[in-house]
């Protein structure tokens, strides 16, 4: 186990804005930028059997094809909880969070949406943290008509 100050708490905020930066991207509606998120990161989505390896073309075009856009942006808010993040060797980290979305699409109410889960690694090339790696589950399914363009789940 990595001793406690190997890791600072610079390095926690660090990637706790990481972490933070993929909704506040997906929700404005700036998939090239949440792409370019995972450009050295293996990403593995859940009912994919293959993940996608260090290719942010892919992950943005993957993210096109599924979300429903209303004047740019999808209409969501995705709550990113319960992060834990902890050191995982010299330039290393894992995290796990949960992630709560919820909807306000032209025809729907304000709604929950779904639920899930993220886990994810971490490397510090230089003094900049990066996703090397992310897990993305779904556990809790609302009404995703306004949302994604084919079903999930």
């Amino acid at each position: 186990m990595p001793r406690a100050d190997d890791f600072s708490i610079a390095d926690y905020l660090a990637i706790q804005a990481l972490v933070h930066s993929y909704p506040r991207r997906l929700d404005s509606g700036d998939l090239q930028g949440l792409g370019a998120l995972f450009a050295h990161a293996t990403v593995h989505f859940e009912g994919r059997d293959d993940p996608v390896v260090n290719d942010p073309a892919e992950v943005t075009r993957m993210f096109s094809d599924f979300v429903r856009l209303y004047d740019g942006v999808p209409r969501t808010r995705h709550m990113i909880c319960n992060l834990i993040v902890e050191p995982d060797g010299p330039g290393a980290a894992v995290a796990t969070s949960a992630v709560f979305v919820l909807q306000d699409a032209p025809g729907v109410p304000l709604q929950p949406i779904i639920t899930g889960d993220y886990r994810d690694r971490f490397e510090k090339v230089g003094d900049t943290w990066r996703f090397a790696e992310r897990f993305i589950t779904n556990d809790l399914f609302g009404n995703l008509s306004a949302h994604g363009r084919y079903a999930i789940g």
